[in-house]
């Protein structure tokens, strides 16, 4: 691919907000083994430090030398300020200091509906305080580009099918009220301040290091677990919902050639990053059992349904139009890919 080539010719620095997180991990992993230097910040309460082992193990040498993680919170402003000073920590070959964060992947929100339904506060103070501290100090550093993750759930109760980035509905959760006050403020700045910024609205990802724990755990590892577990699988309302599942490589290529990208028109703008299909929960569920025997596991789990979650959207499907036009977005990854790369990872772990 021709952004990994670039990357494989130059060195950046990097910083990645959220890094200990499933998303936040992958782009580190990414970054390292192209020799890019990363400065990552986590305050650890939905990443684990076991996912930044994860990497150091596969890179030792590059992680030592090319990361620096600072433990905190990007509601935190000398949090966020350290950050920032990290990067001149770098020395390269040819002993040029980095003098400043050339780009940066926010990943760093509490996620979850219900959660943001539970708790409005705190999602509010992570999704959006923590969003305009890095956002406001990325404008006094003169960045090449700020990339941010936003959301499906933008959509709201728009019918729409598929979803065009250019037609939004009625918000239905505080978690959807906060990614979209996350665009509106990169837009703002924008225009303002001239900084540079790519919101990819993220349809469902999944992948390797997904937490399948925790009462928000999301719902391929979540059932991956429970299949494994013979522990009942709980599908909220008929089966027949619909979403369009993005497996964690397709993420990882998007953020990369949001950054990199020399189209002039790439910035101030937000896209979908998704594969581009649909599939119901009951054909997922299935999905997962026949790959699972696949590998001889035997499982003894049972499908309960129950009702409709507060704030759930019925159905879901992206046009990925936009992205493949300007940023040359080409997702490599199908669910049924995405699932079987996933279930090696869940059963070795």
């Amino acid at each position: 691919e021709e952004a990994i080539s670039h990357l494989n010719k130059n060195q950046y620095c990097w910083l990645i907000t959220g890094v200990a997180g499933f998303i936040g991990s992958n782009l580190l992993e990414t970054l390292i083994k192209n020799n890019q230097f990363v400065v990552g910040i986590d305050n650890l309460s939905t990443g684990y430090k076991k996912n930044l082992e994860n990497v150091e193990h596969l890179y030792q040498d590059l992680f030592k030398k090319n990361f620096v993680f600072i433990e905190g919170d990007v509601c935190d402003q000398s949090t966020c300020s350290n950050a920032f000073k990290a990067c001149r920590s770098f020395i390269t070959l040819n002993g040029i200091k980095c003098q400043s964060v050339d780009f940066v992947l926010h990943q760093a929100a509490l996620g979850s509906v219900p959660r943001s339904i539970e708790d409005p506060i705190s999602t509010n103070l992570h999704n959006v305080t923590g969003f305009l501290n890095i956002l406001n100090f990325s404008k006094d550093q003169n960045i090449r580009r700020f990339v941010y993750a936003s959301s499906s759930s933008v959509y709201g109760d728009e019918q729409t099918l598929p979803k065009v980035e250019q037609i939004t509905g009625n918000l239905l959760s505080p978690y959807a009220v906060t990614k979209y006050t996350n665009e509106l403020y990169a837009d703002v700045f924008e225009k303002n301040f001239k900084i540079e910024t790519v919101g990819l609205r993220y349809f469902n990802v999944f992948g390797p290091r997904q937490d399948p724990n925790g009462m928000y755990a999301a719902v391929i590892p979540k059932w991956i677990d429970s299949f494994i577990n013979n522990r009942t699988v709980e599908i909220y309302g008929d089966g027949k919902t619909t979403r369009d599942f993005c497996f964690i490589d397709n993420v990882v290529q998007a953020n990369v050639l949001s950054a990199l990208s020399r189209n002039k028109n790439i910035s101030g703008q937000v896209y979908n990053i998704a594969f581009g299909s649909k599939i119901t929960l009951e054909e997922l569920a299935l999905l997962i059992k026949e790959n699972l025997q696949a590998r001889n596991v035997k499982s003894n789990f049972q499908i309960e349904k129950k009702d409709f979650r507060q704030g759930d959207i019925r159905h879901s499907i992206a046009s990925i139009q936009k992205a493949k036009e300007i940023m040359g977005y080409n997702p490599t990854h199908s669910v049924l890919d995405g699932i079987e790369k996933s279930m090696a990872w869940y059963l070795n772990d």
